[in-house]
This record gives C-alpha cells, sequence and structure tokens, in this order.
C-alpha cells in the first residue's frame, strides 16, 4: 500500500524559503511505477500542480507561476522527494500535498498524503 507523508511547511515571510520532504512508502521511487510530486490546496480553491517528476522519463513539471522559483528532487536511496519554495508569496499560503499524478503534468492522482501547511505571511 503507497502510503505518503510530508514535513517541513511552516510559516514563512514574503519572498522567504522553505523545504518540504515526502516520505514514500509502498513503491521504490527509482522505479517507473508512479510519477511523483506535489499539488496544493488553498481555502475555498481548487487544487492544483505545483511539480512532479515523470515515471518514464524523469522529467521535470512546473506550473508556470513557480518555475524558476520552485524546485523538486529526489533522493532513491532514501525514498523521499524533495520541493523547494524560494521567493515565496503570499498567494501561495495553501495546504501542499505529496501526491502521485495519474500523469506527470495532470492534475489527476491515485495517492495522496495528509499534506503540510505553508503560510506565507508578513
Amino acid at each position: 500500500q503507497v502510503h505518503l507523508v510530508e514535513s517541513g511547511g511552516g510559516l514563512v515571510q514574503p519572498v522567504g524559503s522553505l523545504s518540504l520532504s515526502c516520505v514514500v512508502s509502498g513503491f521504490n521511487l527509482d522505479s517507473d511505477a508512479y510519477s511523483i510530486g506535489f499539488f496544493r490546496q488553498a481555502p475555498g480553491k481548487e487544487r492544483e500542480l505545483v511539480s512532479c517528476i515523470s515515471s518514464s522519463d524523469g522529467s521535470r513539471y512546473y506550473q508556470d507561476s513557480v518555475r524558476g522559483r520552485f524546485t523538486i528532487s529526489k533522493y532513491d536511496a532514501k525514498n523521499t522527494v524533495y520541493l523547494q519554495l524560494n521567493s515565496l508569496k503570499v498567494e501561495q499560503t495553501a495546504v501542499y500535498h505529496c501526491a502521485t499524478p495519474l500523469v506527470c503534468g495532470v492534475n489527476e492522482y491515485e495517492y495522496w498524503g495528509k499534506g503540510t501547511q505553508v503560510t506565507v505571511s508578513s
């Protein structure tokens, strides 16, 4: 069974940084079983895919609003995925969930974790 556990959220000031982690169990990140990434959901808004790593070729996808400021990576030996969030904006406040997109780049998921809260505020 797939389990995804996020950590690293918190309160940060605008233009600050955070590093999120996601420990994966139930499949190996170095396999082609699932793509892996993060989506976020703010109160009253639809969830949106932020970034992911494709299981087929390892390519990275970034939402336009975060490209150049967020970086996704993975450490296969620890079966952990990371999302580095830089230059954060107030409007990026949301719960960030680690998830397995059906296809990297598509906003549909098979598994997801409980999420970690990211609050950007002065």
